[in-house]
């Protein structure tokens, strides 16, 4: 029996899938643990969690499955991306980790831009504009306030490949989560000397890049002892969670987009061209397929925006959540509201945003609020406004030429009929789910079985197990519609962009 392991390191836990030669999911196992906010805007996380979690989580779908351990021929591995992991000249960890939500660069991005030559050159250089959340100004944060830890440094890996160093022994990485650091050529798929060079960091300290489907080791006897596998078992470059999902999802092709609304929400397009927004408003990252890359745009509180709503406003649904789900009630209230919420508009910007305001100080609002409005009015806009935000990322893909053929949905944002057809509504596209909601954690479990020979590549691989169920088609008065409120949309963050600044003066 051929089996291939999908292990995603993900912020709140990690998870182990393990699927057969057909794709076919065997069994799934979970583990979570804390992170800690030592100062405020700071994320961080203790590396032994991740190991400690993947060893649990590993040993639990073995069992679940009733695997032998040379069942397991290959793993993939996917993880949160932009972490920094430093490690000393023994492979000791020498503090904790900072996260990809870790605000404290915001001196060192600007450090790199002055150091690079400017925002242009810095993104003619690796593709992307400094931002906090990358790895590159975490590396100098670290030699910025702890220079004696920085001293100690000897390598800096990403979280899913300080979890690779513990299985194979191994320094190496994926050139999709390496994308995300800030130091990665993107267009060469290898490691920026230029940029290197300006920020006096040495090349040795960063693993060596591979493509995703590539095989970067075998487990060592001592890890196959602790997962209960063998040291027969490879392991593949494997993804960045965005990528990784991009796999899960089947956007391998050009003409393929991925919405995803979860706590955050993500558009993300194959691209079989380096294609780099000039303003730097999209990432553009290689993809985990060969020779591929993608685009992204990412909206910080989409889904987020619908749980802070019901967490924070509606306790009576959260207490009677056990007999009945909250959103599923709230749902039903929404879709009885005229499209347009009667004149309300919500802002989701209750986390700041990214694209393409790439702006912090962003806050969430409803605007035009009337005493017609009631709570189905306020749940309408608030699901439209996230679709807008991800119209945002679609409108710059079009801008850039990026072919948008086939829109595929995943996340909660697909779990519900009604903002389903609110997406294919707003992004004036038709909009399709898929036959499985594993996203990562399949996507590089696939990547596994192409390392291991099952498939001639992730095309053939997705082809043959990721397939569309369901479509929502266009309504076409409601997508007329739409399409006259969206610029009213964008023209309420223009409006209040300025006030934003006053607000966060006035709170600090």
């Amino acid at each position: 029996m051929s089996v291939f392991l999908g292990i995603d390191i993900g912020t709140s836990g990690t998870k182990t899938l393990a699927i057969d030669s057909s794709g076919k999911i065997l069994s799934d196992a979970s583990a979570s643990y804390p992170a800690y906010h030592p100062q405020p805007l700071w994320s961080e996380q203790d590396p032994e969690d991740w190991w400690n979690a993947t060893v649990k989580t590993v040993r639990s779908a073995i069992k679940s499955a009733k695997l032998r351990p040379a069942d397991v021929r290959a793993i993939g591995l996917s993880g949160q991306m932009h972490g920094s992991v430093f490690l000393d000249k023994k492979n000791r960890v020498i503090r904790r980790a900072l996260l990809w939500n870790d605000q404290r660069t915001a001196a060192e991005c600007e450090e790199i831009e002055q150091r690079a030559g400017g925002r242009k050159a810095l993104i003619k250089m690796v593709a992307n504009p400094a931002l906090t959340g990358f790895t590159a100004p975490k590396i100098l944060w670290l030699r910025n306030h702890e220079p004696r830890n920085f001293d100690k440094l000897a390598k800096v890996l990403l979280p899913k490949d300080d979890v690779r160093r513990r299985l194979t022994g191994e320094y190496a990485t994926e050139v999709s989560d390496a994308s995300g650091m800030l130091l990665l050529d993107v267009a060469k798929r290898d490691w920026s000397t230029k940029l290197l060079g300006k920020l006096e960091l040495d090349r040795e300290l960063f693993a060596t890049c591979y493509e995703s489907e590539d095989v970067t080791g075998n487990l060592t006897a001592e890890a196959a002892k602790q997962l209960g596998l063998t040291t027969d078992c490879v392991v593949v470059g494997g993804a960045g969670d965005c990528a990784a999902n991009g796999i899960g999802t089947g956007i391998v092709r050009s003409g393929a987009l991925s919405a995803s609304i979860g706590t955050s929400g993500v558009m993300f397009v194959h691209s079989d061209e380096v294609q780099i927004d000039p303003a730097g408003r999209l990432h553009t990252f290689c993809h985990a397929v060969r020779g591929k890359w993608h685009l992204m745009g990412v909206s910080l509180a989409a889904g987020g925006s619908l749980e802070w709503f019901v967490q924070q406003l509606c306790p009576e649904l959260v207490a009677m959540q056990k007999k009945r789900d909250p959103y599923a009630a709230l749902n039903a209230e929404a879709s009885a509201v005229a499209a347009g919420s009667e004149g309300l508009f919500f802002l989701p910007y209750l986390a700041g945003e990214r694209t393409p305001h790439a702006d912090p100080l962003a806050r969430g609002s409803f605007v035009g609020l009337t005493l017609k409005h009631g709570r189905g009015h306020c749940v309408r806009s608030i699901m439209e406004g996230v679709c807008y935000a991800l119209r945002d990322s679609l409108e710059i893909m079009k801008e850039l030429h990026v072919p948008v053929k086939q829109i595929r949905v995943s996340g909660g944002g697909a779990k519900s009929p009604f903002w389903r057809q609110l997406q294919a509504d707003i992004f004036g596209q038709a909009v399709s789910t898929i036959n499985t909601e594993q996203g990562p954690a399949l996507g590089v479990a696939l990547l596994a079985a192409v390392g291991a020979g099952e498939y001639k590549d992730i095309v053939e691989a997705c082809k043959a197990t990721i397939h569309t169920v369901e479509t929502n088609n266009v309504t076409r008065t409601a997508k007329q519609f739409y399409d006259r409120a969206f610029p009213e949309y964008q023209q309420l963050y223009r409006s209040l962009k300025d006030d934003f600044v006053r607000i966060n003066r006035l709170q600090s």
